[in-house]
């Protein structure tokens, strides 16, 4: 099938680069979100980010005129019924998103593919909140999505191969590189990531190191471009910690148990970046560790 018009479910961090990357390979994208401040505050991002590629020469001032004028914004989740592939980008909670695809559902085209953008979710469960399992499938992409090359492809047990291959094909016209991922807990980046970033803040409330030499620790000494805490505090703690929840109720293995630092941050609502403190306090003109 030929996929022309894509819906996308929430204008946050994920759906905005999402819609922005569609827009740049020519697909028509309907955004929807609940608050039309939101859906504002994601067009100007969209447009201040392709402004940038204009200045790196990545793009033409052309491309970025006719990419925007691609993408149509919506409060009415409905009007995504029309579309040939819709991708949920809502919060990181199951209830959240089993709540979006029943009211959607009814009024689905019958070829169109739902995806979720989940980062830890079983597949096959959200699908079967659908009339259409075979059409269903994780659609993960990496964020900042824009910059990112990897999108993970997961099948839920009921996945069928056109649809499959169907999204193999976006991600190709996207200009991006799909793994397949099996629909196990986390996926594949995520469960060798998550444990990661949750043994570093172990590191940190065991005294082991600061939140300045741990970072340091791992750009210097393994030559990762971000520090482990930094990374989670870009991702959101909230996430972070949702996704270890998943991959320990899932797995059922002790290695996947939240840290309890971890889990008090969340609790104080220093979820990060987008709160203005996590591990590093961002309210000030440089970020300053918080512990």
């Amino acid at each position: 099938m030929e996929i022309a018009k894509v819906g996308i479910v929430g204008a946050g961090q994920m759906g905005n680069g999402i819609a922005h990357v569609f827009a740049l390979a020519g697909y028509e994208v309907l955004l929807n979100d609940i608050s039309e401040d939101s859906l504002k505050a994601a067009i100007d991002l969209i447009g201040k980010n392709m402004e940038r590629q204009v200045a790196r020469e990545k793009i033409t001032a052309e491309e970025k005129k006719a990419a925007l004028a691609r993408i149509k914004t919506t409060l009415t989740l409905t009007d995504l019924a029309k579309t040939d592939l819709v991708i949920e980008a809502a919060t990181e909670r199951e209830t959240v998103k089993t709540a979006i695809f029943e009211d959607l559902v009814p009024h689905l085209l019958p070829h169109t593919i739902l995806t979720s953008n989940t980062s830890s979710i079983s597949i096959t469960r959200l699908a079967t909140r659908t009339d259409r399992p075979e059409k269903f499938m994780g659609f993960h992409f990496m964020n900042p999505v824009p910059l990112m090359q990897l999108v993970e492809l997961i099948r839920g047990i009921a996945t069928d191969e056109e649809t499959y291959k169907a999204c193999l094909q976006v991600v190709d016209r996207l200009g991006k590189t799909a793994a397949r991922a099996e629909d196990f807990p986390a996926f594949i980046v995520n469960r060798i990531l998550m444990p990661m970033i949750n043994e570093a803040v172990y590191v940190l409330y065991e005294g082991v190191g600061s939140v300045r030499s741990i970072d340091e620790s791992l750009k210097l000494g393994a030559n990762h471009p971000m520090g482990p805490l930094e990374l989670a505090d870009f991702i959101g703690l909230d996430t972070c910690l949702a996704i270890m929840n998943v991959l320990h109720d899932g797995l059922a293995d002790t290695k996947y148990r939240p840290c309890p630092l971890l889990t008090k941050y969340v609790e104080a609502g220093w979820l990060g970046r987008k709160t203005g403190r996590g591990f590093y306090d961002y309210r000030g003109e440089t970020p300053v560790p918080t512990r």
